[in-house]
């Protein structure tokens, strides 16, 4: 009598041994099983990730003399907003941004002395009334079609006077700028949520940088012709 042997599918004979072939494993599509062949679509979704992520970055600063006296800062940041940022915007959440500036004398036996401090604040909000964005510093606001145009208004920093008198020329001070959400100003549902989470961490840190002041101006020697001016002596 013919006796027929069943062999399972995941078994296999080889020189009269028998041995256990494993099943294949379901790849998932774009994943190869080669060595290595997890590091490109890693990458990629690192980069996608960072393409998304908040953050604030001092493109150019300047502090140069002003026109009726003391100084007056200009600077440039690039502000990228993350996905969550800007959902929690457009469902009319504030967000509160701050400026600051100081300059300081350095001093290597005590504590720098400080030569002033500035802030500048602006509020940004969406009414959803309006379908616009809306900046406001101090009692004045604008308003704005997209989030784009506002986020650009306060990113850039023109002829900002920040200190109103004048310093000795040739004199070396440690300049300081930094902007930043200040995260304290937000409604306090959305506070613990954005001291944990990086998605709501914008902040330049601190840029620092010598401020040599410039020599004073001196006034235009006058045309041929014309008479000089001379201050009358009582």
């Amino acid at each position: 009598m013919t006796v027929f042997t069943m062999r399972s599918s995941n078994q296999s004979t080889e020189n009269g041994k028998r041995k256990t072939v494993k099943p294949a494993r379901n790849t998932p599509a774009g994943w190869s099983r080669t060595p290595g062949g997890w590091f490109l679509p890693l990458v990629f979704c690192l980069f996608s990730a960072l393409a998304h992520a908040a953050g604030v970055e001092a493109l150019r600063q300047e502090l140069t003399a002003a026109e009726a006296g003391g100084y007056a800062l200009s600077a440039d940041f690039r502000v990228d907003f993350s996905a969550r940022l800007e959902e929690a915007v457009a469902h009319g959440v504030p967000l509160v941004f701050e400026l600051e500036f100081r300059l300081e004398n350095p001093r290597w036996y005590w504590a720098n002395e400080v030569i002033v401090r500035k802030r500048q604040t602006w509020r940004l909000s969406y009414h959803a009334l309006t379908r616009q964005y809306r900046l406001s510093i101090g009692s004045l606001h604008q308003s704005f079609a997209t989030l784009e145009d506002a986020v650009q208004v306060f990113s850039r920093t023109r002829r900002w006077r920040v200190l109103e008198t004048n310093l000795k020329p040739g004199s070396r001070y440690a300049a300081s700028l930094r902007l930043r959400l200040d995260v304290s100003q937000l409604p306090k549902p959305f506070q613990v949520s954005a001291f944990t989470n990086r998605d709501w961490h914008l902040d330049s840190d601190w840029l620092e940088w010598d401020f040599v002041v410039p020599p004073a101006a001196t006034p235009a020697a006058p045309e041929d012709g014309a008479p000089e001016t001379r201050e009358k002596t009582p």
